[in-house]
């Protein structure tokens, strides 16, 4: 059985009810504790992570590691395990995408990165030095498309 959504972005949508993630510390700067996951196509590079609870919330978000290759996120061990969080190697990780009308001003946020395992989300601070706050999203790929041309002329 589905569990339905009536999304003010997306009209009347059908969601897995295993794919709803419980966030038991809610997301920073949001009253709502369920969540899920919304791909808009099956390969998307961003989803959206709906409210359960509120039909108006809806937070565009991506795998940061599709467009940042080195990313890594660094937890205290302390942080772990208050969190009761694996290694995260075995859990799936999010950032929240600030979108622009200009494709350069696209953004993710890569100091506060969603960590999601066994349908429990937390949002975390990563202790990484280079996760900044509004990294710019299509800025690695920019650089890689600059230094392919420049090797092919």
């Amino acid at each position: 059985m589905s569990l339905t959504i009536d999304s003010t972005r997306f009209g009347q949508i059908e969601v897995d009810p295993e794919s709803v993630v419980e966030f038991p510390y809610g997301l920073i700067g949001f009253e709502s504790r369920r969540f899920a996951l919304v791909a808009r196509e099956a390969e998307a590079d961003f989803l959206w992570l709906h409210s359960v609870e509120d039909p108006a919330l809806a937070l565009p978000v991506t795998d940061p590691r599709r467009f940042f290759s080195a990313y890594e996120v660094e937890l205290a061990d302390e942080e772990r395990e208050r969190l009761g969080l694996p290694q995260l190697t075995a859990t799936d990780i999010y950032v929240t995408v600030r979108a622009s009308d200009q494709l350069e001003g696209f953004t993710a946020n890569l100091r506060a990165p969603i960590v999601i395992s066994s349908g429990q989300g937390h949002q975390v601070i990563n202790q990484a030095a280079e996760a900044p706050l509004r990294a710019p999203l299509f800025g690695e790929l920019a650089q890689e498309a600059t230094n392919a041309a420049e090797r092919a002329a």
